[in-house]
């Protein structure tokens, strides 16, 4: 059975990063709940802050270079998408923003989505529906309908009525999971696959 790709889009912007964390943590719970329904997953890392510049010069361009065209070619190839922003000034970063407005607009039609956000208080947990969602259902993704945002406070202590995070990852994950589980594998686009060969060709007079 071929591997399902998983990419992760993170956009915080320091180091460590509760942005990055929380991505890891749905990865983890989406890679979980994919191991115990037989199936095997590559996971792929996107992290932003490494491609700042290159993502600004794509903007200016309109062609991405280097490391940042690799990882839009593994977006390109993906199966499922997490992708995690930090909010500022009520939505997601501009860092965020400007990597999604240089995406090819349909390259994600049909793809499932989890969304996830960061910030300092749960008051800005609304940002996930009002922004995020809004962004993704445009470029016709398929987003799921569990999101999940962490404020800071919710890193202390572990899961129960008062702070559900832990267990909004693992009911996140195991969504996206059952999306992929049930979607055919991404099979990577082969530019060369209506090139006639040299023997039809040749055959039928072409050269």
């Amino acid at each position: 059975m071929n591997a399902r790709n998983l990419v992760v889009v993170s956009a915080g912007l320091s180091t460590p990063s509760s942005t990055r964390l929380l991505a890891d943590r749905l990865t983890e719970a989406t890679v979980s709940a994919l191991d115990a329904a037989g199936q095997d997953v590559h996971v792929e890392n996107i992290e932003l802050r490494e491609h700042a510049h290159a993502v600004v010069d794509a903007t200016l361009t309109g062609f991405p270079t280097g490391d940042l065209a690799v990882a839009l070619d593994h977006l390109y190839a993906a199966d499922a998408l997490i992708a995690v922003t930090p909010v500022f000034t009520t939505t997601y970063s501009g860092l965020f923003k400007s990597f999604v407005d240089i995406i090819d607009k349909d390259s994600l039609r049909g793809l499932p989505v989890l969304l996830g956000a960061t910030g300092g208080t749960s008051r800005h947990s609304l940002a996930l529906d009002y922004s995020m969602r809004p962004l993704f259902t445009y470029l016709r993704a398929d987003v799921l309908p569990t999101a999940v945002f962490a404020a800071t406070d919710d890193w202390a202590g572990g899961g129960d009525e008062v702070n559900p995070l832990p267990r909004r990852i693992v009911r996140a994950g195991q969504e996206l999971a059952a999306r992929v589980a049930g979607r055919t594998p991404t099979a990577p686009v082969n530019p060369f696959a209506a090139t006639p060969s040299f023997t039809d060709l040749l055959a039928g007079g072409g050269l």
